[in-house]
């Protein structure tokens, strides 16, 4: 069923895009491409090794007369995401994909196709290999693990790239050059949370917030959605005071990079304010629909009768979490002064978990820039530790400050333009990228980000469309002719 995409043009990135699609590799399982690049790459008599963080590095000298023109790192990961529909038996780890040309599309018979990133990958792999393309000073960086935490990127070492100016090709939009992105951090928060028997006489009630659209916490965050941990956050408290509600547990959130659309809560409320507490929590809830009724009409909430929970915060452990949850920064904190539309600062209340007499709130930071990053620690250590809650950050990675007057970019502008007749598109995403954390240990490195137009990446629906790698080749091709 592969032989259909040897027919494809261009027909060098097609055949080895075949090869690929042969040789398994999920994140955390590449030694086989590995082996299949590093073995291709000296039979063709280059300089190849692999680095201690699984990354393999090529260097092909430039074609005679180019020795002068700046060296150029062309990049892209190894690894794909490993994805099957409902009961399908694919073993990714031995199994291959099987690919299928359907029309103007390439895709994989109930999983995931890897054309992220295995289009860019396979289009390294056919500059390589060509003896007509035109080029300066080669190297190629093929980065491990992407998908499952950037570690390749994280381990490159200073001093491995000799190159001027990187082109990843690990974008998804033909005809858009990217040209910044987030970094992140993680947040964690942990809240001592003291519990003693309920009042005596007390009715359990579950308090629900459900509904919402949720979405990616970078790519989405600019769109007003509803946060369901801060939601249920705020009629909780509107019931604590006036009622003498009591809070048992809280759960809300799943992923620090997705925006919560759910969170639920058991309280114990005394028998004589139950009324008054259903009340003012409802009038609340009609408010609160009324300022999400364009960004996210679908909010939902619930006051359902539960049986009493036998336990309860004590000594204002719930109002020190409640009030914390509230004042949370959450959503966008600044826009970008570089691209108009693009947001600079954010960050996502993901996650709130409460038992065992702990509370832990899990947040994600993003931000293009270090100053951006550094004012929201500032800003959520004032939060949370003046509530007395334990405060750590982990896992950060860098962003790639946009900088649309870059050489490598009006360069790039350039030859586009006399391809086309038309501008491409100038795009960063508040995501992360590889470009930010190969940046931070190149800073002179000049980047630009680009690619074929692929749908549906991480998910069995993906697809790539054929004639955008044509002309994502064609590009490639006028670019390194080009610099």
């Amino acid at each position: 069923m592969h032989c259909d995409l040897l027919e494809l043009e261009p027909r060098p990135l097609w055949r080895h895009f075949h090869r690929l699609t042969l040789t398994p590799r999920p994140s955390g399982h590449e030694e086989a491409v590995r082996a299949l690049v590093t073995g291709f790459a000296r039979d063709l008599g280059l300089e190849a090794f692999v680095d201690r963080a699984g990354n393999v590095v090529v260097r092909k000298p430039a074609t005679p007369g180019m020795e002068s023109r700046p060296g150029v790192v062309l990049q892209a990961h190894l690894d794909m995401v490993p994805q099957q529909n409902a009961g399908g038996t694919h073993d990714f780890v031995n199994d291959p994909i099987e690919a299928y040309v359907d029309g103007d599309r390439v895709r994989a018979r109930g999983t995931t196709l890897g054309a992220d990133n295995g289009i860019g990958v396979a289009a390294i792999l056919a500059v390589l290999e060509s003896d007509s393309i035109v080029h300066g000073p080669l190297e190629a960086l093929f980065t491990a693990n992407e998908e499952a935490g950037m570690t390749g990127a994280l381990g490159l070492e200073a001093g491995t790239l000799r190159g001027s100016c990187l082109l990843n090709l690990d974008s998804e939009d033909e005809g858009e050059l990217f040209i910044g992105c987030a970094g992140g951090l993680d947040a964690t928060f942990a809240f001592s949370c003291t519990t003693g028997p309920a009042p005596a006489g007390s009715l359990g009630f579950r308090v629900r917030v459900r509904g919402l659209r949720g979405g990616h916490s970078g790519m989405d965050i600019h769109l007003g959605r509803g946060n369901a941990n801060r939601l249920l956050a705020r009629l909780l408290l509107a019931g604590e005071g006036p009622h003498a509600m009591r809070l048992a547990s809280l759960e809300g959130g799943s992923l620090r990079n997705a925006i919560p659309r759910e969170a639920e809560a058991l309280v114990a409320v005394p028998e004589e304010a139950a009324e008054g507490f259903r009340s003012t929590l409802g009038g609340l809830a009609s408010s609160l629909r009324l300022e999400l009724e364009a960004a996210d009409p679908g909010l939902q909430v619930e006051i359902l009768p539960a049986a009493a929970p036998e336990r309860v915060m004590e000594g204002g452990a719930a109002s020190r979490l409640l009030k914390a949850i509230d004042a949370c920064p959450n959503g966008v904190s600044r826009m970008s002064a570089e691209m108009e539309g693009l947001v600079e600062s954010s960050s996502n209340l993901a996650v709130v978990r409460t038992g065992g007499e702990r509370a832990a709130v899990e947040c994600l930071l993003r931000s293009a820039s270090e100053e951006g990053m550094e004012r929201l620690e500032e800003m959520f250590t004032e939060v949370f530790a003046g509530a007395g809650a334990e405060v750590s950050f982990s896992g950060g990675y860098p962003g790639w400050r946009p900088d649309p007057s870059s050489r490598l970019v009006g360069r790039m502008r350039d030859i586009y333009r006399g391809m086309h007749g038309r501008e491409p598109k100038l795009r960063a995403v508040h995501a992360g990228l590889e470009c930010g954390i190969i940046g931070a240990g190149y800073p002179e490195l000049e980047m630009v980000s680009f690619g074929p137009t692929i749908r549906h990446p991480h998910s069995p629906d993906e697809y790539v469309l054929t004639p955008s790698v044509g002309r994502f080749w064609e590009f490639l091709v006028r670019v390194l002719a080009g610099l």
